[in-house]
């Protein structure tokens, strides 16, 4: 399996200083930990030879229980809130993933009425593993711990609650995507695969035929590493159980084609690191969700 690197002068361009909370462009970005994010964990207790063959200690990778809260302008104060959560992939964290792919500015660009949250998994390490969230129950309590902070914060009302809950992920982020599904415990209406369909075809295949109303996507390349091919697999799998999705080119996407296919894959001839915000996918993607309401 081979995952595309970013470049360590990007990561350290972009490494941000942890604060309590902070604004730009018009979004509120809240700090917060929590025990249910995916380290630290034992599976990495001693630290892990990674997929670079890289020794990384459990300082600086594997001990990071950070989550980072993008709070919208104008955000309603109804009692239920739709939650975003978003999965790095290799050689990055929550805040090379917010800059570099622009995340929070996509996410307040597409002014939709949800909170977006991002969870630090393995920090700036070639590893996919998800930790704790592969426990039973493991995620419930994530999205337990986001919704009374943002209660402490007053962004909330006191008796809000959580109401749609989608995933996004960009690469190695699929493992942790995977393991929500599959021990959650929570229910997921919406997922975004950015060149992230590496494995656990039948977990993915499983939740897609759990409910004709989830919303799969998932945006892949030639140069994922794997990601092409199985996405052919499971389209095949698809077809076999005749289950319907649509197969398009990125160039020949449009917003209609989102809206109106719950599975749909879209295949793009560019890099692996530039689908998602170059232009603006993960917002066209929110903009155009199944599940999420938008403010305009």
């Amino acid at each position: 399996m081979i995952y595309k690197r970013i470049a360590g002068i990007i990561l350290a361009i972009f490494s941000v200083v942890a604060a309590p909370a902070q604004k730009d462009q018009g979004y509120q970005i809240l700090r917060m930990t929590s025990a249910f994010t995916s380290f630290p964990d034992t599976g990495r207790a001693r630290g892990w030879l990674d997929g670079d063959s890289v020794f990384r200690a459990v300082a600086g990778h594997y001990d990071d229980s950070s989550v980072a809260l993008v709070i919208p302008p104008r955000l309603k104060h109804d009692r239920k809130v739709d939650l975003i959560f978003w999965f790095h992939g290799w050689h990055n964290n929550i805040d090379t993933a917010l800059q570099f792919y622009g995340l929070a500015r996509q996410f307040a660009a597409a002014n939709c009425d949800a909170v977006l949250v991002l969870a630090e998994a393995a920090k700036n390490a070639a590893d996919s593993y998800g930790g704790k969230l592969r426990r039973k129950g493991d995620f419930a309590g994530l999205v337990k711990d986001v919704m009374e902070e943002l209660k402490r914060y007053g962004v909330l009302q006191s008796d809000a609650v959580a109401g749609h809950i989608v995933l996004g992920c960009h690469s190695g982020g699929y493992s942790a995507v995977a393991d929500i599904l599959e021990n959650g415990q929570t229910p997921v209406d919406e997922i975004y695969l950015f060149d992230a369909l590496y494995g656990r075809l039948p977990v993915f295949l499983n939740w897609i035929r759990e409910d004709k109303r989830h919303h799969f996507v998932h945006w892949y390349t030639d140069h994922g590493g794997g990601t092409d091919v199985a996405s052919d697999s499971l389209m095949q799998q698809l077809k076999a159980q005749h289950i319907d999705y649509l197969l398009t080119g990125e160039a020949l996407l449009n917003p209609g084609q989102i809206r109106d296919n719950k599975i749909l894959f879209v295949h793009s001839t560019r890099e692996h690191n530039v689908i998602i915000n170059d232009p603006d996918d993960f917002g066209l993607l929110l903009e155009n969700s199944s599940v999420l309401l938008s403010k305009r």
